[in-house]
C-alpha cells in the first residue's frame, strides 16, 4: 500500500504473488526436507525413523518434524514475520551457496575424467554459471549475516551449529553401536549358555503370577524359582501361605526389604546370581495385567516397568514379560 499509493489492485496482485511464492517455498521445504532427511538417517547422521516410509509411501516422520520445529520457531518468535524472515534468508542462502559450490565440484570432477569436446565445452558453460551464482549468494550471504546478525539472523547460525553437533554425536553412537555389534569369533557366537535360572516375580498369588510360573516351568530351566519381596510382613506371610497351598513344585524366595522398596532387592538379587555363575543365564518372568483402559496405565504395572529398565542394563539377564489379558468379552480400548 506504501508503494502504490493506496492502490488496491496493485496491493492486492502483490500480496497474492508474495503468498503463492511463500506457499510454494513451503511445498518445496515439505516436499525436499523428508528425502533428505530420509538419506540423512540411511547414512546414520540422524535418527533412523526418518528413513521409513508410512503406509501412504512418504517419509512421514521427516514432514512431523518439519512441521513441529515450524510450528515451534512462529510461537518463539510471535509470528513476527520481521524477526523469522532474518532466520529465513540465512537458512535460504545458505542452501544455495552450499548447492552451487555442490555442482561447481561436480563439474570440475566431470571435467577431468571427460576426454569428449563437446562435453567438457558444456561441463565449462556449466561450471561458469555455477561460479557467478556461487559468488553471486555468497556475497548476499555474507552481506545478511554482517548487517543482519544481530536482527535475528544469529539464531539461524546457532541452530546450524547445533544441528551440526547433534548430527556429529549421531553419527558417532551408530558407528559405535555397529562396530559393538558386529559378529566376532563364530565358536563364540554358538556356544549355548551353560545354564538357564528361572524367576518368576510373585506379588500376590493371583492368575497373572501362576500364569507366570506356568509359562516358566514350559521352558524347562535348569532351575526355578518363585520370587517376592517382603515389604509388609502380613502380607509376605499370607504369600507364604497361599503359595504352599498351591503345592506347586516352585520354591518360593522371600527377599527383606528395609527400606520398604520392591525394585531394590529383586535387582540386587539376580546380580549376585549372575556375579556365582557368570556363565548361566538368568531369565526373569514378570507378570503383566493388561489394562482395558488407557488411563489405567498409571495404575498398573509401575513397579514392573521400574524393575524391567534397570535389569535390562544388568548383561546376562533377559527379561520375559507374560500378560495377562482381560476375561474374554470385557475388551481392550487401552
Amino acid at each position: 500500500a506504501a508503494v502504490f499509493d493506496g492502490a488496491t489492485v496493485a496491493t492486492v496482485v502483490v500480496a497474492l504473488v508474495t503468498a503463492g511464492v511463500l506457499l510454494l517455498a513451503a511445498h518445496t521445504a515439505f516436499t525436499g526436507f523428508p528425502y533428505l532427511a530420509s538419506v540423512l538417517g540411511r547414512d546414520g547422521y540422524l535418527p533412523r525413523q526418518l528413513h521409513t516410509r508410512g503406509d501412504r509411501l512418504v517419509h512421514s516422520n521427516g514432514i512431523l518434524v518439519l512441521a513441529v520445529a515450524a510450528a515451534a520457531l512462529v510461537v518463539v518468535f510471535g509470528a513476527s514475520v520481521t524477526e523469522l524472515v532474518q532466520v529465513y534468508i540465512v537458512g535460504v542462502f545458505v542452501a544455495f551457496t552450499l548447492s552451487q559450490l555442490g555442482m561447481l565440484r561436480h563439474w570440475t570432477r566431470r571435467l577431468r575424467e571427460s576426454t569428449d569436446r563437446v562435453a567438457r565445452v558444456r561441463m565449462r558453460r556449466a561450471a561458469t554459471l555455477n561460479s557467478v551464482g556461487l559468488v553471486l549468494t555468497g556475497t548476499v550471504l555474507v552481506v545478511v549475516l554482517v548487517t543482519r546478525f544481530t536482527h535475528g539472523a544469529w539464531v539461524a547460525v546457532v541452530m546450524i551449529a547445533l544441528l551440526q553437533v547433534a548430527m556429529t554425536g549421531i553419527h558417532r553412537h551408530y558407528a559405535r553401536v555397529a562396530d559393538e555389534l558386529r559378529l566376532g569369533e563364530m565358536s563364540a557366537v554358538r556356544a549355548l549358555p551353560a545354564r538357564v535360572h528361572a524367576v518368576v516375580l510373585v506379588a500376590r498369588v493371583q492368575q497373572p503370577a501362576l500364569r507366570a510360573v506356568a509359562y516358566a516351568r514350559a521352558t524347562r530351566p535348569a532351575t526355578l524359582e518363585a520370587l517376592t519381596v517382603a515389604v509388609d510382613h502380613d502380607e509376605s506371610e499370607a504369600v507364604r501361605r497361599q503359595w504352599a497351598a498351591t503345592e506347586l513344585p516352585v520354591p518360593l524366595t522371600v527377599l527383606d526389604a528395609p527400606y520398604r522398596e520392591l525394585t531394590g532387592p529383586v535387582v540386587d538379587y539376580v546380580r549376585d546370581a549372575r556375579r556365582r555363575s557368570p556363565r548361566d543365564v538368568v531369565v526373569v518372568f514378570i507378570p503383566r495385567y493388561m489394562v482395558r483402559r488407557w488411563w489405567e496405565r498409571v495404575l498398573h504395572n509401575q513397579s514392573a516397568r521400574r524393575l524391567e529398565a534397570r535389569l535390562l542394563r544388568t548383561p546376562g539377564v533377559v527379561i520375559a514379560s507374560v500378560p495377562w489379558q482381560p476375561r474374554q468379552g470385557e475388551g481392550t480400548d487401552g
